[in-house]
């Protein structure tokens, strides 16, 4: 006799829609939370930035930064990525750019666009990764070098990278990115301000659409694909109002591998970017925090919103699908390998909020999410579940959703307001109504699949994107 033989099917049913429901609540009502505490911080951020003036506070007292450059089959935009670099206002900077064993014309676009020679020196043995082929130098820029070494991913690249560089901080850039030229002034300013900074990340943004020349952005523009709008309003809600809440407590989990500014003593001491990972920029983050709060050392990890960098981002499907499928299962990756930290009474807000938070809405969040979809949809096609409670599961899940967007965009509005023309910002008002409808759905079943490869162990790849080319030149 079964265990539930005689239990009402309706029952079932409607403990399901309440559970779904309710599961939508939270987690649109954590991120609206988030939110609040963004708008708080926000505005403490713009007073301070008002007092200090527009322009990057310049103090002379800087400390010197490597800039690492990892990259993979990125001929089409490398020179243009390195031109920005090379051009930032800052006092004392290198930048080394790794390239990673690339299948297409990177090291020789780098060779002729820097005018590349040999230049043999030892590395420091701080953290392992493949073997390095070559050391190049610049003759037109005594700043620049290059490291060419055998493909062993991104994580391994940065890590060729961290024992090749010569001063204390290193900003990890993507090679894909462009860096406003105040950005390494703004994103260096917590490690002048508490000496217990070990780490700093700033806003990434979307660059397709924009005016760029000479590796600089002249003007922030709209892409003409919907699907690089989308991704606008995503970064806008991640970054604004996800990890500037989490910052004033200590917990911020992710620094974008696309920009991200570190201690390299601390960053070697914990083993440098772990190579078993896809997602090595969140899952070195989490591991700083748990190395310090286990050794009770004390220490910082801020988000800035206003050190900018640039980025290109996926035109089409296939090529978005993958990166957020890799982005889910690196996430599900830092977490599970991390999860002692929300068990350690050492954990803090990283390990008692911020971990579960992740774990709850982001790291299991598409199973729930998809089950709910599928359950309301079919639970109304076949009667079981009320037009009065699929109508209350849209509003909670779609309506809040559109809610989260929309304020994404208004926290935009009142601080930076990077996009100038009217015209543009209805343009993603309107996209973060759409954004609600087919779009999150359809992200969705990417990070179910990214789930899947997470929980089949599939062997992991550098991720390489599809590069259009139209700001690399």
């Amino acid at each position: 006799m079964s265990l539930f033989e005689g239990w009402p099917v309706v029952d079932w049913a409607w403990w399901a829609q309440v559970g779904f429901i309710g599961y939508f609540l939270l987690l649109n009502g954590g991120y609206l939370l988030l939110n609040l505490l963004s708008m708080i911080s926000l505005r403490r951020y713009m007073r301070l930035r008002a007092e200090l003036g527009a322009e990057a506070p310049y103090l002379g007292i800087e400390p010197s930064v490597s800039l690492l450059v990892p990259a993979y089959n990125e001929a089409a935009t490398i020179r243009t990525s390195v031109l920005s670099l090379l051009q930032l206002q800052y006092p004392d900077y290198e930048v080394v750019v790794i390239n990673d064993g690339s299948k297409d014309e990177t090291l020789e676009v780098l060779r002729e666009a820097f005018e590349l020679e040999a230049h043999p020196e030892p590395l420091r043995l701080g953290v392992p990764h493949q073997e390095v082929l070559g050391i190049y130098r610049s003759r037109r820029h005594a700043n620049l070098r290059v490291i060419d070494k055998r493909n062993g991913g991104k994580a391994d690249a940065l890590n060729a990278g961290i024992n090749a560089a010569r001063h204390g901080l290193f900003c990890a850039v993507d090679a894909d990115s462009i860096l406003q030229r105040d950005s390494l002034l703004r994103v260096v300013q917590p490690f002048l301000e508490d000496e217990r900074t070990v780490a700093a990340g700033g806003t990434v943004r979307i660059a397709n659409g924009s005016r760029v020349e000479g590796g600089f952005l002249l003007e922030a523009g709209i892409p003409k694909s919907l699907l690089a709008r989308f991704q606008i309003v995503e970064y806008l809600r991640a970054f604004l109002f996800g990890r500037l809440g989490w910052s004033p407590m200590n917990a911020v989990l992710i620094i974008s591998g696309a920009f991200g500014l570190f201690d390299r003593e601390r960053v070697v001491a914990v083993g440098g970017y772990s190579t078993a990972t896809v997602g090595e920029d969140m899952e070195l983050v989490v591991r700083l925090h748990r190395y310090h709060r286990e050794k009770r050392l004390p220490y910082r990890i801020r988000y800035l919103p206003d050190p900018i960098c640039w980025t290109e981002a996926p035109e089409d499907l296939a090529t978005l699908g993958k990166q957020r499928s890799r982005w889910q299962r690196g996430l599900a990756e830092s977490l599970s390998r991390h999860a002692p930290l929300a068990a350690s009474p050492r954990g803090g807000a990283a390990g008692h909020l911020a971990w579960p938070f992740m774990t709850l809405f982001e790291w299991l969040g598409p199973l729930v999410e998809l089950a709910g979809y599928l359950f309301m949809i079919w639970g109304f096609a076949f009667g079981v579940v009320s037009p009065a409670a699929l109508t209350a599961f849209l509003l909670v899940a779609i309506g809040m959703g559109i809610l989260l967007s929309v304020n994404g965009l208004l926290l935009e509005t009142l601080s930076f307001r990077v996009y100038r023309r009217r015209r543009d910002m209805l343009r993603l008002f309107l996209v973060a109504i759409l954004e609600n409808v087919g779009y999150r759905q359809l992200n969705t079943l990417w990070r179910c699949r990214g789930m899947w490869q997470w929980f089949t162990r599939r062997k992991h790849q550098w991720g390489a994107m599809k590069r259009s080319g139209q700001w690399g030149q």
